[in-house]
């Protein structure tokens, strides 16, 4: 399996997939979602207003199913039970939450054994490590969790020959794939995050120019409309879980890329009820201490 779709689009057909010079042709649209986060009841609702996955309603799911939200073991689950279901059109990608250590913090490896099992656990952190890290569509949007590259230079077949069946290393290209931010001001700075870079709109610029695509779609940080349009329409964020750990009041959003174009249209939605079972129930102690 390849980290980035090869082949032009034809007509109005979007065409993603991973294998290498494989075509998956999913009629004339997709949606894309962003961080979901353990919040299974917010998932399902999605699937309400958008319709389930299906080969003509095909999904993109921009990593960090798991964490925080207490409910990450029945998000993973239906993720993984679409995919078995449509392996050419649900498409998942790997967020820095779909990692060991993250998981250890944040919930989803004590949620799993206290519903599980340790070695049912294991299975996950195994399945994790093969998620691709990206995905281009019809060769004009690429798709990652975080964002762009402490460096410039960075190609397609450089993300290609990535070796990402592991823990995410603390820095080089894997990790900015799944850690990085954008900022408004053009150039680098260190990331508020203590890992990876932020990154300014000439870098996307110059990014997009040496790769010829258009522009990136990427998640990893709430958003108070669920979703937002950054250096000159060329960086868009979507974030798809709302009123993100029962605290910070935001929408939830999705995108809709359609035809030749890609155009994207933006799909806002709010929260839902569920069970109450409070977000980090089972997290590492201090963690769930700061989120009191």
């Amino acid at each position: 399996m390849n980290a980035v779709q090869q082949g032009e689009g034809e007509g109005g057909a979007i065409e993603l997939g991973f294998g290498p010079g494989k075509r998956t042709k999913c009629e004339s649209e997709i949606t894309i979602c962003g961080d979901t986060h353990g919040q299974y009841y917010d998932l399902l609702n999605i699937f309400e207003l958008n319709g389930l996955p299906s080969i003509t309603n095909p999904y993109l799911f921009n990593g960090d199913f798991v964490d925080r939200g207490s409910f990450s073991v029945e998000v993973i689950l239906t993720l993984f039970g679409f995919k078995l279901l449509y392996p050419e059109h649900f498409h998942l990608l790997r967020g820095n939450h779909e990692t060991d250590n993250m998981n250890q913090m944040y919930g989803f490896e004590g949620e799993v054994k206290a519903k599980y099992t340790a070695q049912m656990f294991q299975l996950f952190s195994e399945v994790f490590q093969w998620l691709p890290l990206t995905q281009c569509i019809n060769n004009k949007v690429l798709v990652m969790h975080g964002g762009l590259f402490s460096e410039d230079g960075v190609t397609l077949d450089d993300i290609r020959k990535i070796d990402r069946n592991r823990q995410p290393p603390d820095s080089g290209p894997m990790c900015d794939l799944l850690w990085s931010d954008p900022q408004p001001q053009d150039g680098r700075s260190i990331s508020k995050r203590g890992v990876s870079c932020q990154f300014g709109p000439d870098v996307t610029e110059r990014f997009l120019e040496q790769n010829k695509l258009q522009y990136i779609v990427r998640s990893h940080e709430v958003k108070a409309e669920g979703y937002e349009v950054t250096h000159s329409g060329k960086c868009i964020t979507v974030f798809s879980a709302p009123n993100y750990c029962d605290q910070m009041g935001n929408k939830g959003a999705y995108i809709h890329l359609r035809g030749s174009d890609l155009k994207p249209e933006f799909h806002q939605f709010t929260a839902v009820p569920h069970p109450d079972v409070k977000p980090m129930a089972y997290a590492n102690s201090l963690m769930q201490m700061g989120m009191m």
